[in-house]
């Protein structure tokens, strides 16, 4: 939803959405993973499960984990759509972590955004009251900085 509203208040993209919500949407930044295109039983057939983020240099993302590379849950059937890569990336939504062969954008940033970060994986699942996921350390900081 990150990308949906950026392409709608920063793109001017109005009708921008992921076609989940809206099918025929006009400029669909969200779309479904090729690998599910021909699923239509639908129970336990999402990208479930850890998989690997090579994370950008110099990006939020990098400094919170302070790795290469982080694996994070998923449960998921749509994704970023790269179509769109180009225009979001020059209007300022840096593509900051990817999965390891570059295909699928897995989390998104405003550079010059007090803490503008999100995540196609759910970093909740591995998250624990005493050892809480780095997104969401970086978020309390960047609260407590405001």
């Amino acid at each position: 939803m990150a990308v949906v509203e950026f392409a709608r208040n920063v793109l001017g993209y109005r009708d921008a959405n992921s076609i989940e919500f809206l099918e025929n949407t006009p400029y669909p930044v969200i779309h479904i993973m090729e690998s599910q295109k021909t699923i239509y039983k639908k129970g336990g057939t999402m990208r479930l499960g850890a998989y690997e983020c090579v994370l950008k240099d110099g990006s939020i993302a990098k400094a919170l984990y302070n790795k290469d590379i982080i694996s994070e849950r998923h449960r998921h059937r749509y994704e970023y759509n790269s179509e769109y890569k180009e225009v979001l990336e020059k209007a300022g939504l840096v593509c900051s972590g990817y999965s390891p062969n570059g295909e699928l954008v897995e989390i998104v940033e405003i550079k010059d955004h007090p803490y503008f970060v999100a995540s196609q994986f759910h970093p909740e699942f591995k998250s624990r009251p005493n050892v809480p996921a780095p997104l969401f350390v970086g978020l309390i900081k960047a609260c407590k900085k405001q």
